[in-house]
């Protein structure tokens, strides 16, 4: 294997690497091996099929291909570890030469660790402050928890507050029909806060079988953009009108909760919705504490690289969301106007701050030798292993995790949650349990040493 690098600005570097035919002649095999155990080959058992059976059933491009991850990974890990480079981030990876029995040649641009000058810790000052849970905001659960065991009664006359309506809906701008704005056999409760504010008012009084017409502005700063802040025509047939009636708050209806009372119900919500409180705060000052840390401290050109890594995890982050509320990334794109690669250049401010963010979490975590333990990975490792080992895949998942950038993942995110201690113990002066418990070993050996 043979590499070159060359320096650029923005402190990255490119590597360009030439990997020999004999060199992954062993990832070529292996990579048979996956595709054996996983193809049904006639006349043998999977796992069993020889390479040349592999090779006259897939072609030694298909064969190449499977194999390529890993003869990328082997080489750019030698080359980096030969030139002692301190890199960060996933490198940007272009295959350029690519055939069987042939040189395979790639180039990897990467980033290397920009110099930052970390601001005076000391000097960051933030407060923690914990909202208190307002009774109120029990008793709003406690109805919400009761309307989920509603029993519900169809009825003839005209609708409650309180009553659910079945509904056929469906929505105008301009006359023109609103894209996902119509829906049938759609339940809404009156009860409940409705996601187009003033819908459920237009509903109280109606009765099945009614036919309603209506109009309500959009809120500007409303999350579905393509309606924020315009006037929509509503057209909906109310087909079923249901009376709710939810159970008593009693002993029963506390202990189908697991309690034993409606006193130990409500200190149980108390004690949750204040623990949630308590970990909002507790995020807001690590919020507030690395953006100071980001605006006192001083960097060197943040690679490009490193920001391009930022906004594709930003990107990825945006589809899971989207997904988990039922709306795909096209959808989206088509709603707020804008292209994937016009959405892309708006994280860049973002994706700069959080590359920023990395970069003195690695700093501090530097000068101040804090690192994960190798326990703590396997730990971590495990939890993970776990959750996948059932998985039908598992075989396919486990080579996954042993995996040597997934480890460095691991480390990564065990050693930064350390770094948010750290940092709070600073700026908070917050001790936590174990670090508690070293400090008083620590004392304990230096007077036994007296």
């Amino acid at each position: 294997m043979s590499y070159e690098v060359k320096k650029q600005g923005g402190s990255q570097v490119q590597i360009t690497v030439t990997v020999k035919p004999d060199e992954y002649a062993q990832d070529m095999k292996t990579a048979a091996q996956r595709i054996s155990q996983n193809a049904n080959i006639k006349g043998f058992r999977k796992g069993k099929a020889p390479y040349d059976v592999v090779v006259r059933e897939f072609g030694e491009m298909g064969i190449l291909q499977e194999a390529l991850q890993s003869i990328l990974r082997h080489s750019y890990h030698t080359a980096v570890v030969k030139e002692n480079l301190d890199i960060i981030g996933t490198p940007d990876i272009k295959v350029e030469k690519m055939a069987p029995g042939n040189d395979l040649v790639y180039v990897a641009t990467v980033a290397l660790l920009p110099e930052v000058k970390l601001a005076d810790v000391s000097k960051i000052k933030v407060k923690k402050e914990v909202r208190t849970v307002e009774d109120k905001e029990i008793d709003e659960t406690l109805d919400a928890l009761r309307g989920m065991q509603a029993e519900e009664i169809k009825k003839d006359g005209k609708a409650t507050d309180q009553d659910k309506l079945v509904i056929d809906m469906n929505m105008f701008h301009e006359k023109v029909p609103v894209e996902g704005g119509q829906s049938k056999d759609y339940q809404v409760y009156l009860s409940e806060k409705h996601y187009i504010p003033g819908f459920n008012e237009k509903l109280i009084g109606a009765k099945a079988g009614d036919d309603l017409t209506f109009t309500l502005e959009f809120p500007k700063e409303h999350y579905q953009k393509h309606l924020a802040g315009r006037k929509i025509d509503f057209e909906v047939k109310v087909k079923e009108v249901f009376e709710r009636k939810l159970p008593e708050l009693n002993e029963e209806f506390a202990k189908k909760l697991g309690q034993k009372s409606v006193k130990e119900l409500k200190e149980l919500l108390m004690k949750n919705k204040q623990a949630e409180e308590e970990q909002k705060a507790e995020q807001k000052v690590e919020i507030e504490m690395l953006d100071a840390m980001i605006e006192k401290s001083s960097f060197e050109d943040i690679p490009e690289v490193l920001i391009n890594h930022e906004k594709e995890k930003m990107f990825n982050e945006l589809r899971r969301d989207l997904e988990k509320h039922g709306v795909t990334l096209e959808q989206y794109l088509m709603d707020i106007k804008k292209k994937e690669d016009e959405l892309l250049k708006d994280f860049t401010e973002q994706a700069t701050k959080r590359a920023k963010a990395a970069l003195i979490s690695r700093e501090i975590a530097k000068e101040h030798k804090i690192t994960a333990d190798e326990s703590e990975i396997e730990e971590e490792l495990k939890k993970v292993r776990d959750m996948y080992k059932d998985h039908p895949q598992w075989a396919e998942y486990k080579e996954h995790f042993d995996r040597i950038e997934v480890k460095e993942t691991i480390a990564t995110t065990i050693q930064n949650r350390k770094v948010i201690a750290w940092l709070k113990s600073q700026v908070l002066g917050e001790v936590k349990t174990d670090q508690k418990k070293e400090k008083s070993t620590a004392g304990k050996k230096e007077t036994k040493k007296k």
